[in-house]
């Protein structure tokens, strides 16, 4: 493909809106930092997992793939924000429709090709369609509790998140990775041991 200017300024448009995800803030509280997480911060520290822990992907994932999907798929935030994981299912579902316009608008900023091939990415994490998508799935619900642990309670203590809750939300690490489902729930296991996290109150 030879060098056309009008795809280049396409392709930079969208590199620089992607740059706007540095200013969207989660909800997680980074360690030492004494600040919260934003969702670019988020997406790379995923790639850094994908490389570091391929080897619990299912055999043969395409772990380039499942970087590509963590790099991208929180973009839809810069229009619609950053919805905290325990969130109401009434909360969820405009989330959800606000992510679906989000999506149309940014990836329709690059070239039709690259637009067409980012929003079937996208599409495939959302959908947990395929292996990488599901060990994408994973990695994105393991790194919270990873930081959770790191900031002694963080998001779980601030909202008064229960172990049960933490080990409904952990179903969908196994689905992508057993190993790294049970290490989450070994990780929960730790964190109401040393008092972090706590368990639900006994309904008698």
């Amino acid at each position: 493909m030879g060098f056309h200017a009008d795809r280049l300024d396409e392709q930079l448009a969208f590199v620089g809106e992607a740059g706007r995800l540095k200013g969207v803030l989660r909800q997680t509280r980074l360690a030492g930092l004494g600040r919260r997480e934003n969702s670019a911060e988020h997406s790379w520290h995923l790639a850094m997992m994908a490389l570091a822990l391929a080897e619990h992907a299912p055999e043969g994932t395409d772990i380039g793939k499942v970087s590509s999907m963590v790099l991208i798929h929180d973009l839809v935030e810069i229009d619609a924000g950053d919805l905290f994981l325990y969130a109401s299912e009434d909360a969820q579902r405009l989330q959800e429709a606000a992510e679906e316009a989000a999506a149309a608008r940014i990836f329709a900023i690059l070239p039709a090709d690259q637009a067409a091939s980012f929003r079937r990415l996208w599409d495939e994490f959302s959908e947990r369609r395929s292996a990488e998508a599901r060990f994408a799935r994973a990695l994105d619900r393991l790194q919270p509790m990873l930081e959770n642990l790191a900031a002694g309670g963080g998001t779980w203590q601030a909202h008064g998140i229960t172990a049960d809750q933490v080990l409904e939300k952990v179903k969908l690490i196994d689905e992508g990775s057993p190993s790294l489902g049970q290490y989450a729930r070994d990780l929960a296991a730790r964190a109401v041991a040393i008092g972090i996290l706590r368990q639900a109150p006994d309904p008698r």
